[in-house]
């Protein structure tokens, strides 16, 4: 009977048009971004000679509109309609990457860093329009099984996309690649015009300014006890992964004392462990719910990276990535789930954009400063206080199972 009660959510899960729509506009954005991330980067550093200042100006490009544009675009995705906002994000996207191709073309090889920035500042407007879908078209009992899906789709490509980009950039070159990221960007463009029509949520009061709906944002988030402890998750998350994300080579090296390029079995186990993480999240969605699920995850990052740090044995750190991995999804999606229940779809956007940047701001400090720390602390210690910090993390859930509690028994009552 389980099983039936399962298959049935499953099946009216993807009956939802707007699930379909998204998942499959999903799957050609990131297969135009990944050619993008590895065709962008092998030639940067095939042009440069590696120069290390050159290649890492395109992780700013990628990630400062993050801080520069989450929260503007959060705060014009509450303002503008979530589908007609997706397919001109999609379609000015794949605009300045045949830009980018008509200047390379023409010998003007540094516009290349253009195609990154641009479609990184319009996935700031984009993301949280498609999260608003999620809120305005799905029912509730069903968006923690699509976010699971959603985000299964995004492990997939962590373990394939590496693959396609470099495949694309090595067999075709960098005017293909650049081409496949705009075709692939049309096609999420043309995808979107499934979306159910738009509509206005509510006729607003008064004609209020953009900077009043920023204010209103930060004061939503503040008065929100979920919001605000939800916060101090991504805050945790963010400087446990960023202390040790630089530092994977090392536990191959150092921890290990084996060559550098045993770190790709590593990353492969830990992508292994997403997928499967993945789908084993879409199977207990139901039963679980997000604030559990959460605690799970961030407990068992806890554990893995403990053992990494500790383990002097390469099939215990193995199996540390993969379990690790296993659970991560759990994180992402239960925080998403949380946030989509506990926020008014007025809101969404603006939501996003203040949180998202706690995460990347905190991981991005500490990734600057990991180098700098290891070499004044061991590198058990580094990987035991990522431990610590996933703990900490933890505990800010405490008080979500107490509301739950009483919001059970005054249900009951």
């Amino acid at each position: 009977m389980e099983q039936t009660n399962s298959n049935v959510t499953i099946g009216a899960l993807f009956r939802n048009k707007v699930i379909r729509t998204l998942l499959l506009s999903t799957l050609f954005l990131q297969i135009g971004i990944w050619v993008r991330n590895y065709s962008i980067l092998l030639f940067v550093v095939e042009k440069t000679n590696e120069d290390p200042i050159a290649v890492s100006l395109i992780s700013v490009a990628e990630f400062a509109p993050i801080f520069l544009f989450s929260f503007i675009g959060g705060t014009f995705a509450d303002r503008w309609k979530p589908k007609l906002t997706m397919i001109w994000c999609d379609f000015l996207s794949a605009i300045s990457i045949f830009v980018v191709l008509m200047a390379l073309v023409f010998g003007g090889w540094k516009v290349i860093f253009f195609a990154t920035l641009v479609s990184s500042i319009l996935s700031q407007f984009s993301q949280p329009s498609g999260m608003k879908l999620f809120k305005l078209h799905v029912k509730e009992e069903l968006i923690q099984m699509g976010m699971s899906i959603y985000q299964t789709i995004f492990a997939l490509f962590m373990i394939l996309g590496p693959v396609l980009g470099t495949f694309v950039y090595q067999r075709f070159g960098i005017d293909v690649s650049i081409a496949v990221m705009g075709v692939a960007f049309l096609f999420s463009a043309a995808i979107l015009f499934l979306l159910p029509a738009d509509y206005e949520l509510e006729e607003k009061a008064d004609n209020s300014s953009v900077w009043q709906e920023m204010k209103d944002g930060f004061a939503y988030v503040l008065k929100s006890r979920v919001l605000t402890l939800l916060g101090g998750c991504f805050a945790t998350a963010g400087l446990a992964l960023g202390l040790t994300q630089p530092l994977g080579v090392f536990i191959v090296t150092e921890q290990l004392g084996l060559p550098k390029e045993q770190l790709q079995w590593l990353m492969m186990a830990f992508g292994i462990g997403m997928i499967l993480g993945g789908g084993l999240t879409v199977g207990i969605s139901k039963k679980v719910s997000p604030q559990i699920l959460l605690a799970l995850g961030m407990s068992a990052c806890a554990i893995g990276f403990f053992v990494m740090g500790i383990s002097k044995l390469f099939w215990l750190t193995l199996a540390a990535e993969f379990f690790s991995g296993l659970f991560n999804p759990a994180i992402q999606i239960g925080i998403n789930t949380l946030i989509l229940k506990n926020t008014d779809a007025a809101f969404i956007g603006r939501v996003n954009g203040i949180l998202n940047p706690i995460f990347m701001g905190t991981m991005v400090v500490m990734m600057t400063a990991s180098g700098w720390l290891k070499k004044t602390f061991s590198l058990v210690a580094m990987f035991e206080t990522t431990a610590i910090l996933f703990i900490i993390g933890t505990l800010f859930l405490v008080p979500l199972f107490k509301r739950a509690v009483v919001l059970k028994k005054s249900e009951g009552a």
